[in-house]
């Protein structure tokens, strides 16, 4: 006998991209969450350099730097190949509490944020960038939610039980009769938790020996599992940034892919100079 169990739709419905109006001061979702996301990264951060004997102090002063670099240039990206809505309209680039960044835009900036710092503290670059990888992945976990606030980076059409109700001044105009989409901030979402966990898992077991990691791994193994999620995510996306026929996420997620298997070929095949993770007496930083 087969016994038919009823499914349960489960329908996501934006309440709107402000949170709060308090007189002129106008609380949003986007902002709000990203604040949030900035806040637990830096306190994780600090926690993960003090596993590794590493100054919290240092972890965050180079936040402020993160924030510095990172989110001007994540606006930039974006801009940069949205120019044409953008053009008639120049008072809007600053607007980015209205959405509109672009992570790999903000990894481009705080990579190079991070190689300043690093140079001018006389610190390892590698060592900084395990530590902040973690932070990074749940902070694009919790980012990805200020997306479904604002009603936006929505995927195509489903009929799936799962679905986004997009309002009709939202849709592209070619899908402006279809109700419901693709959830892709919650699919991109629940893959950058996962990607956490198991940078978490080879953090802590690598400070065990289990396995034997080199300084660097975890920043590696972040760019390859994120942009594998990623380059199939943005293929259901409507919105996608686009140079030509091309899906510049998908682009950089693959460049991301090879450069970081071949950062982990260089680095236990090919390259010995980087340390191995192990647990030492005192705050220490090498090369």
């Amino acid at each position: 006998m087969v016994i038919d169990i009823p499914t349960m739709p489960l329908v996501f419905q934006s309440p709107g991209p402000i949170l709060k109006q308090l007189g002129p001061i106008t609380i949003r979702w986007y902002g709000l969450l990203i604040a949030t996301a900035v806040l637990v990264g830096v306190i994780l951060s600090q926690n993960l350099a003090k596993h590794r004997h590493v100054d919290p102090e240092l972890l965050g002063d180079l936040s402020i730097w993160l924030v510095i670099g990172a989110i001007p240039l994540a606006r930039l990206y974006y801009v940069t190949f949205q120019w044409e809505e953008y053009a008639n309209h120049p008072e809007l680039i600053f607007a980015v509490w209205q959405g509109g960044i672009a992570i790999h835009g903000a990894i481009i900036g705080g990579v190079i944020a991070t190689l300043i710092f690093a140079r001018l503290k006389r610190v390892s670059f590698w060592q900084l960038v395990d530590l902040v990888a973690p932070s990074l992945i749940l902070g694009q976990a919790l980012g990805r939610w200020g997306n479904f606030f604002n009603s936006e980076a929505f995927g195509r059409p489903t009929d799936l039980p799962w679905k986004l109700f997009i309002p009709q001044n939202r849709r592209p105009s070619e899908y402006i009769d279809y109700s419901y989409f693709h959830p892709t901030f919650l699919y991109e979402s629940l893959w950058d938790v996962m990607v956490f966990g198991l940078l978490l898992v080879l953090f802590f077991r690598g400070l065990k020996g289990k396995p034997q990691l080199k300084v660097g791994t975890i920043a590696l193994v972040y760019m390859v599992t994120y942009s594998i999620g990623r380059f199939w995510i943005e293929g259901l996306r409507t919105d996608s940034l686009m140079l030509g026929s091309l899906r510049i996420a998908q682009v950089v997620s693959l460049v991301e892919i090879v450069l970081g298997l071949f950062g982990l070929v260089w680095l236990y095949l090919w390259h010995r100079s980087l340390p191995d993770v192990t647990p030492v007496n005192e705050v220490e930083l090498t090369q």
